[in-house]
């Protein structure tokens, strides 16, 4: 159970998102991620499989924060009570600031230094084999202070080293950035132009994308993780 003052700012089918506006000496709180009981499912189970769940979220969170990556720092984890309590990222996502600026196609925004740095970060994350599940543009965030891409919410990861898994992670993003952000074809080409340049896999996994798409097993196993997210 969060801290009587938390405030309630997103509710998933798997989780609670609350911001704790005082957290230890953080001057913008903390934000704390709750996983709630199923109660269709036996308690044992479910207690086992939340468990499972926090735990890889936390260890994803851990092993990107160390190998340099942008993602918000963990600062306690509850087993108890199934909650992550992390680090409040002060900016807005990337869905936001293309909305925002959908008008006039982007031209205030800085789509190349954007693209360059969701590529190399996500060609990171891949290098570490952590699948982030939910790649969307509200998943990735941009720091107030310097636009620094923030990727978020590692509910859905897991560790993968195969190609295929990759490219699906790819694929998910692609139809992020296709069915919510009227003519960003030439900013996802530069992630996948800077993914290319930044990972040492990149051609094997856009073959299989490719290869997928055709084939249609990319597609689908893509569409399945997006209704589960």
């Amino acid at each position: 159970m969060v801290a009587e003052n938390a405030v309630l700012i997103k509710q998933g089918a798997e989780a609670r998102v609350f911001h704790l506006p005082t957290f230890l000496t953080q001057p913008e709180g903390c934000i704390a991620k709750e996983r709630f009981k199923k109660s269709y499912r036996h308690p044992d189970l479910d207690q086992y499989l939340t468990s499972r769940r926090v735990a890889q979220e936390a260890r994803s969170l851990y092993k990107c924060k160390k190998a340099g990556m942008d993602t918000p720092t963990v600062y306690f984890i509850d087993m108890v009570s199934a909650t992550i309590y992390m680090e409040n990222i002060v900016g807005e996502t990337v869905k936001q600031r293309l909305l925002t600026h959908q008008e006039t196609e982007y031209v205030d925004v800085d789509t190349d230094t954007m693209a360059k740095r969701i590529g190399v970060s996500l060609a990171k994350m891949h290098s570490l084999n952590v699948i982030h599940g939910d790649l969307t543009t509200s998943n990735l965030m941009l720091r107030k202070e310097g636009d620094s891409v923030v990727v978020i919410d590692f509910g859905l990861s897991f560790v993968s080293s195969l190609i295929e898994d990759k490219a699906v992670d790819l694929y998910v993003l692609e139809r992020a950035f296709s069915s919510t952000h009227p003519k960003t074809e030439p900013l996802f080409a530069k992630v996948l132009e800077h993914y290319l340049s930044a990972s040492s896999q990149a051609k094997l996994i856009f073959s299989k994308l490719e290869d997928g798409i055709k084939n249609d097993n990319v597609r689908l196993r893509g569409r399945k993780r997006s209704m589960v997210g």
